[in-house]
């Protein structure tokens, strides 16, 4: 059953209510345009522009979008995310070289790099529009949508500190770039940045380290279900083994499952009721 959605476009806070309002604007970025420009009417936003650019061969996605909505005291950007199967082939693809990081800080997995190179200037003349009233200012994104959304606040806080964002929340979130960016972005976005990581999701273990690292803060969701806000290495290891008992029939499907938007959408439902 969904939870009833209300959020406060003036709070800054975090919040499990404003991570599952944030995840379900991720799960918008997956619909048509007419769709996204309703809810987003629903949620009380009266401003929407919608970003997309489509690639050719051979670059392994066919498309980047988001869109940006908004109303006098918050701006959400909302990355859309990919298929399991796609980001994962295209994240293991052990040819891919880096690119430069934002501000010439570290490096970034190129694909990554390359999207949101692809639709950044669309959403920076967005917000140079949009943003006339000092609003809060949100990225959110869920698998590619995750990392996209990461580095686009990055680019923000390094480039033009002054537009940096005062959240980002993702979901599913692979890897995005070396420990140096994630060093600087970490200090950044101490308190304004959750990474929601649901159990065997297998993304999120993708690109490989050491090469490529995670930001900070995770937000950790067990086998049962629950939010944690803290796991130990040990603990983790045995939740995640019990996840695969899930399905004693294909275990191996349990990283997929897990990666869905709709699990991560029932395990903020179930955490807030």
């Amino acid at each position: 059953m969904a939870v009833p959605v209300t959020i406060d476009h003036r709070d800054t806070a975090y919040s499990l209510q404003r991570a599952y309002w944030l995840a379900l604007a991720s799960d918008l970025a997956y619909k048509d345009e007419a769709t996204i420009e309703d809810q987003a009417r629903e949620w009380g936003f009266d401003r929407v522009r919608h970003h997309q650019t489509r690639f050719t061969p051979p670059f392994p996605l066919q498309d980047t979008q988001a869109y940006t909505m908004a109303d006098d005291d918050m701006i959400v950007t909302a990355f859309r995310g990919t298929e399991p199967q796609q980001i994962k082939d295209w994240l293991t693809d052990a040819t891919t070289p880096p690119s430069p990081g934002p501000g010439g800080t570290g490096f970034v997995h190129y694909g990554f790099a390359e999207a949101l190179e692809s639709i950044f200037p669309g959403v920076k003349n967005a917000l140079a529009e949009l943003r006339t009233n000092s609003q809060s200012l949100w990225f959110t994104g869920h698998s590619l949508g995750g990392a996209l959304a990461m580095l686009a606040g990055a680019r923000m806080y390094l480039e033009d500190p002054k537009l940096a964002a005062d959240g980002v929340y993702t979901f599913g979130q692979p890897r995005t770039c070396d420990a140096t960016l994630a060093t600087a972005y970490n200090e950044g976005f101490a308190n304004r940045m959750y990474r929601f990581v649901n159990n065997n999701d297998v993304v999120p273990q993708l690109p490989p380290e050491p090469a490529y690292a995670h930001v900070e803060v995770l937000r950790y969701i067990d086998s049962g279900g629950r939010i944690r806000e803290s796991m130990s290495l040990l603990g983790g290891l045995a939740d995640r083994a019990a996840g695969l008992t899930e399905d004693p029939l294909a275990p191996a499907s349990d990283g997929v499952r897990d990666h869905l938007m709709r699990s991560y959408l029932a395990a903020l439902e179930k955490n807030l009721t």
